[in-house]
């Protein structure tokens, strides 16, 4: 599959508001005291706490110090450096651009590498940039207006018309993903995500097949997806990889995902169909 460009996400409305509150907020949310947060940024207690209140403006370096200790994803950064009265830092280059060719072709290869299994990469709304064979596997009898005008991994998984049905242990991956989604959310309060969470939230919940798996313990060293293909129920675990240290705001919220087959069964007939 084709990288298409990359749209932008919605990101902190910082409208009225200083660096300070930012800041405050999210280290309350990484549970780190203000004396933590100075012994960790070579600073001081006494200057974290008028930084908060607005009564010392933070320079441009320890804005990025600051952020850098507390984890703050690479779009929150600019609104950070913004909301200081500095210019962003880090640009957000369309996935298309030229500047990332070398990107795309690594992606590609490396999922394509992958193959027979399944790999896909997604960017920060969940939309499919790249996926391999073994995805389109999967996908096989999934409808046109699914895919179209980009695909969303999100909606593919979860929609009643998409691979819902065929997932064996629908309740258990679906609340596997609507708890990642949770989890992006409250990092990045993007309203594009918000509105993808609450429409595959909305979804109803198919029946599960008729014959299912009796209740027994499952020998998983982690949750697997249990989807059938063709009269088979296969299983895999998902692996998800970021880039480190990301300088490039659309490189930050590309994300790698890969599934391994969880069972003999699952990989041999993987190999099988990849002849």
């Amino acid at each position: 599959m084709p990288l298409p460009a990359s749209g932008p996400t919605a990101s902190v409305d910082v409208t009225g508001k200083g660096v300070g509150p930012l800041l405050r907020a999210w280290r309350e949310r990484r549970r780190i005291s203000q004396l933590d947060l100075a012994l960790r940024a070579d600073s001081s207690a006494r200057h974290i706490s008028f930084i908060e209140t607005g009564r010392s403006r933070p320079s441009e370096e320890m804005v990025l110090r600051l952020a850098e200790q507390l984890d703050v994803p690479v779009r929150e950064r600019n609104a950070l450096l913004l909301a200081a009265g500095y210019a962003p830092r880090y640009p957000e280059t369309p996935l298309d651009d030229p500047a990332l060719d070398a990107l795309r072709d690594g992606m590609e290869r490396l999922i394509r590498g992958y193959e027979p299994y399944p790999a896909l990469v997604v960017d920060a709304g969940y939309t499919v940039v790249a996926a391999n064979r073994g995805i389109a596997l999967l996908l096989e009898g999934v409808p046109e207006e699914l895919m179209e005008p980009a695909p969303n991994a999100m909606r593919l998984t979860l929609h009643p018309e998409g691979l819902a049905p065929r997932i064996r242990n629908l309740r258990e991956w679906r609340g596997h993903l609507l708890a990642q989604m949770e989890r992006e959310i409250a990092l990045h309060r993007s309203d594009r995500l918000r509105a993808l969470y609450e429409e595959v939230a909305a979804y109803p919940v198919p029946e599960e097949p008729a014959g299912g798996e009796p209740a027994e313990p499952v020998p998983y060293f982690a949750l697997p997806l249990r989807i059938e293909h063709a009269g088979r129920v296969l299983s895999f675990v998902s692996s998800i990889s970021t880039f480190n240290t990301p300088m490039d705001v659309t490189v930050a919220e590309l994300a790698i995902e890969t599934f391994l087959p969880a069972d003999p069964a699952t990989a041999k007939y993987l190999h099988t169909q990849s002849g």
